[in-house]
C-alpha cells in the first residue's frame, strides 16, 4: 500500500542510487548493468503506478457529475466555493508526504466524550484562530473493528480541513473482536454524535452541520449510524439525543455483516432509515475490502433514500490509501471538499436572478 501511494518516493529510492555509478562510468561489468536494468523495470512499474493515481481526479470529477448532477457547481454557495483551494500541495506530495501538521492548525488531545476511559476519547483539530459556529467534520479510524486509534489515519484530512476553518474531531471507540465489538461501538458512535451537539460548541463547533467520515471499520460505523439516527436501541441513556448528521462519506468501507443471525443486525445493508447525502470512496483494487462491498451499499443508499449517494472507485487503488499526502488522496480530499460544499449551499445558498458563477474544480484535474 506505501508503494502504490507514495511512487514518487520510491522512485526516488530506485533511482537516486543508480545515478551516481553512470556519472562514474562505473558500467564496465555486468553487475551493474543488471542492477540498472533492474531499476529501469522497476522504475516503468511506479511510472504506471503514478500514471493511475493521477487518473483519480476525472475519476471522482465524474462521479460528482454523476451523483449530484451535471449542473451541482452552479448549486454552489459563491463564498463557499471560494475558500476552496484551487491546487493540489505538490510539495508535499512529492517531498514530505509523511509531513502532516500545520502551523495554523491546533491539535486537542484526549477530551472524553464518553465515561468508558481510552474508548472514549478523541482529539479536536481547528485552526488557531479559533472561529466560532464552525462545520464539523467527524472521523471515525479504521482497524477490523479490534484495532486501531484516532490518531493514525486521515491526518492529511483533518488538518486540511481545520486549516479551512472547520472544527474537526478523531475518536477513538470500543474495540473488540469484531462479532463482540458490535453494537457498543455503534452506540459509541452515537454518544460521540450526541457529544458533539452538546459540547461541540465549546471548541467552535456548529451543532447543525455535523459530517461523519469513516475509513474501513469506521465507514461500516458511519453508515449504519447514518441509517438507524435517533434509534433508541443503540442510545441506552440517551434516547432522546439527536444522533442524525448532515453527510456521511465512507472510504474503502466494509459493509458486510459482522456476525450471521445476530440482533440487532451487525450490517448497514439491514437498516432503512432514509439516509443523509453520502458519498462512497472505495478502490478498485482493494484486497482487504474488495468494491463489491461499496457498490452494495451505494445501491442499498439510492434504493431506500432519497438523498444523493456519491460513488467513486480509484483506479488501482488498495486500501487505506488516507495515510500521506499522496496525489490519490489530496485528489480524494478535494472531491469531498466539493461534496461538503455542495451539502452546506443547500442550506445556505439562494439562486439569484443571474445565473450564479460555476466553481471550478481545478484541483481535481490535476
Amino acid at each position: 500500500m506505501a508503494v502504490i501511494e507514495l511512487p514518487f518516493v520510491f522512485l526516488y529510492i530506485v533511482v537516486g542510487p543508480a545515478v551516481p555509478v553512470v556519472l562514474a562510468g562505473g558500467l564496465d561489468e555486468s553487475g551493474p548493468w543488471i542492477s540498472l536494468a533492474l531499476a529501469g523495470l522497476t522504475s516503468a512499474g511506479l511510472i504506471v503506478v503514478a500514471r493511475r493515481a493521477l487518473r483519480s481526479g476525472r475519476v471522482v470529477e465524474q462521479a460528482l457529475v454523476d451523483g449530484l448532477g451535471a449542473d451541482w457547481r452552479s448549486a454552489l454557495d459563491p463564498d463557499l466555493a471560494s475558500r476552496r483551494r484551487r491546487h493540489l500541495p505538490w510539495g508535499r506530495i512529492l517531498f514530505l508526504p509523511w509531513m502532516f501538521g500545520r502551523h495554523d492548525v491546533e491539535r486537542l488531545a484526549n477530551v472524553a466524550y464518553g465515561d468508558d476511559g481510552t474508548s472514549n476519547l478523541l482529539d479536536v483539530y481547528r485552526h488557531r484562530s479559533h472561529p466560532t459556529n464552525a462545520p464539523t467534520l467527524v472521523y471515525l479510524h479504521g482497524g477490523g473493528f479490534h484495532w486501531g486509534r484516532k490518531s493514525r489515519e486521515s491526518r492529511p484530512l483533518l488538518y486540511h480541513f481545520a486549516s479551512q476553518g472547520w472544527t474537526c474531531i478523531s475518536a477513538n471507540y470500543h474495540l473488540a473482536p469484531a462479532a463482540d465489538a458490535f453494537p457498543h461501538n455503534l452506540i459509541d458512535v452515537k454518544k460521540l454524535i450526541a457529544w458533539v451537539r452538546a459540547h461541540g460548541h465549546e471548541y467552535g463547533a456548529d451543532p447543525d452541520t455535523i459530517i461523519l467520515v469513516g475509513a474501513s471499520a469506521g465507514a461500516h460505523l458511519t453508515a449504519t449510524a447514518a441509517l438507524s439516527a435517533n434509534d433508541s436501541t443503540f442510545q441506552p441513556g440517551f434516547e432522546h439525543a439527536d444522533t442524525s448528521i448532515t453527510a456521511g462519506i465512507g472510504l474503502f468501507g466494509y459493509y458486510g455483516q459482522l456476525s450471521d443471525d445476530r440482533h440487532p443486525a451487525t450490517t448497514p445493508l439491514a437498516y432503512h432509515g432514509d439516509a443523509p447525502p453520502f458519498f462512497v470512496i472505495h478502490g478498485d483494487q482493494d484486497t482487504y475490502t474488495p468494491p463489491e462491498g461499496g457498490r452494495a451499499l451505494v445501491t442499498h443508499l439510492r434504493t431506500r433514500s432519497a438523498n444523493p449517494t456519491v460513488y467513486a472507485e480509484l483506479p488501482g487503488a488498495q486500501h487505506s490509501f488516507d495515510l500521506f499526502h499522496s496525489v490519490r488522496f489530496e485528489t480524494v480530499i478535494d472531491a469531498i471538499e466539493g461534496f461538503t460544499t455542495w451539502v452546506r449551499s443547500r442550506a445556505t445558498y439562494r439562486p439569484q436572478s443571474s445565473p450564479a458563477p460555476r466553481s471550478s474544480l481545478h484541483s481535481l484535474a490535476h
